[in-house]
């Protein structure tokens, strides 16, 4: 325990030193329905009602765009493509032969999960009206949703689904973390719980209304609602599994980069639904969204190649995709606040950052974090969230800050949110890993560990050879 609280320590202190956050802002253009009433016979005293009725009329609830709705649909769709199947492969990949159906296993079950959370109580805990923490339950189980409900322009139906994959796709991402050596049952209990306990407060504190959305926070498309919140958990995950089995003793290839090639390239297909249509609209801002995370991942990639050429005497393939995702993460918080050029830069650096965290970072303390989801997740959304900060500045290409708002301020504001996120969900993924360990166990016997999850957890092979 001693070992995890000091972890938890050099954690929150990372956080201190590089953490930012970002709110998603949404851009919503209302449509006014104004409705004259003329009637040439009336007297003259019967014109002022009708006047008196045109500001009640200029009042009216925004009207649906289907443009702004289709493009949503889309974007949705493209983030369903970036989890399952994207996610998932670049994950399979990754892992030893032994267990790849069962990573297949845990992202595609924990994605059905969280769907049906949300939709039970989970939408309505994050986006409906509450405290600075957490929202209410008047929506629970979509009650009073109708397809009448607008968000903005566009139906509530489809902004509580977009909403929905982020949801689903974050826990996903923390099964990297205790890859290959966690039970089956002990994942989906604990996916459940920790959504429940540290996805949706923190979701509702940056973009429900809460906490850190009044103190200004900027989160774009999730940089701490979805990439340090997991990464965190990940790491907390590792610490308290433990390392696998062998693990500095054994090699541990990944088995398949051909497959986490393809998981990359369909992560960042899909990531432009994730960032682009964070949105909420078909706009200029959209377009800049657009431009931004493609600059960022590939100057990520070619960043991270580059310093594998400088340090190690050859570019990967492995680093190329961890690039890509490095430059995917880092973006996020700030692609709708940046411009392109502080795009390449940002995604340029997370390169070396997250090089940094897999290598030197995880050699120096010891953990096992099985396909560092820490190191390129959390420690990528930490710049990402910092760099929003300083490149959103109008004399660095960005869309500059509120009223009164400072570069110091805008960077203390998202160093603060930062930290929140470090702290909330370390302590809470402490404490939910103890509790699923106390009820169903955390980890796969050794027995088991060794013959792979794959025929242990599931009985079937990924490949019959």
């Amino acid at each position: 325990m001693k070992k995890i609280l000091s972890m938890l320590s050099l954690v929150a202190l990372i956080g201190l030193a590089a953490t930012p956050v970002s709110y998603a802002e949404e851009t919503v253009t209302e449509t006014i329905t104004v409705q004259e009433t003329v009637t040439p016979d009336a007297a003259p005293a019967a014109e002022a009602p009708a006047a008196e009725a045109a500001p009640a009329a200029a009042e009216a609830a925004p009207t649906l765009d289907v443009g702004n709705t289709a493009f949503m649909i889309v974007a949705t769709v493209l983030v369903i493509l970036m989890t399952i199947p994207g996610l998932a492969l670049f994950y399979g990949g990754l892992v030893r032969q032994k267990n790849m159906l069962s990573v297949l296993m845990q992202i595609f079950v924990v994605f059905s999960l969280i769907s049906v959370l949300w939709a039970a109580y989970g939408y309505s805990m994050a986006f409906s009206e509450g405290n600075a923490i957490v929202g209410g339950l008047s929506k629970a189980f979509l009650s009073g949703i109708t397809t009448d409900s607008l968000t903005g322009t566009i139906p509530e139906y489809v902004f509580l689904t977009f909403q929905m994959i982020f949801a689903a796709l974050t826990p996903a991402l923390i099964v990297g973390g205790f890859a290959e050596r966690m039970k089956f049952s002990a994942v989906l209990l604990f996916t459940a719980l920790w959504v429940t306990f540290a996805y949706i407060p923190i979701a509702h504190m940056v973009w429900g209304g809460g906490y850190l959305a009044e103190l200004g926070a900027k989160d774009f498309a999730g940089g701490t609602v979805v990439h340090i919140n997991a990464g965190v958990a990940a790491l907390i995950g590792a610490m308290m599994l433990g390392k696998r089995i062998g693990y500095g003793k054994e090699a541990m290839p990944p088995h398949n980069l051909v497959m986490t090639m393809i998981g990359a390239s369909l992560l960042w297909v899909g990531w432009f639904g994730f960032n682009v249509g964070s949105e909420l609209a078909a706009d200029a801002t959209a377009g800049m969204v657009l431009v931004n995370t493609q600059l960022a991942t590939a100057a990520a990639v070619l960043g991270w190649i580059l310093a594998e050429w400088l340090f190690r005497g050859k570019p990967s393939m492995l680093g190329a995709a961890s690039g890509a995702v490095a430059g995917l993460v880092a973006i996020t918080p700030a692609c709708g606040f940046i411009g392109p050029m502080g795009s390449i830069i940002l995604g340029f650096t997370a390169s070396f950052i997250s090089l940094w965290g897999v290598t030197k970072l995880k050699g120096a303390l010891g953990y096992d974090d099985s396909l560092d989801v820490f190191g390129v997740h959390g420690l990528a959304g930490i710049w990402g969230a910092v760099g929003t900060g300083v490149l959103m500045s109008p004399g660095l290409g960005g869309v500059g800050y509120a009223e009164g708002v400072t570069m110091g301020g805008q960077v203390s504001t998202q160093i603060i949110a930062v930290v929140v996120t470090l702290i909330w969900t370390g302590i809470v993924s402490v404490i939910l890993y103890k509790v699923v360990d106390a009820v169903v166990g955390l980890r796969v016997s050794e027995e088991y560990e060794r013959e792979g999850l794959d025929t242990t957890e599931h009985g079937e092979r990924a490949y019959s050879l």
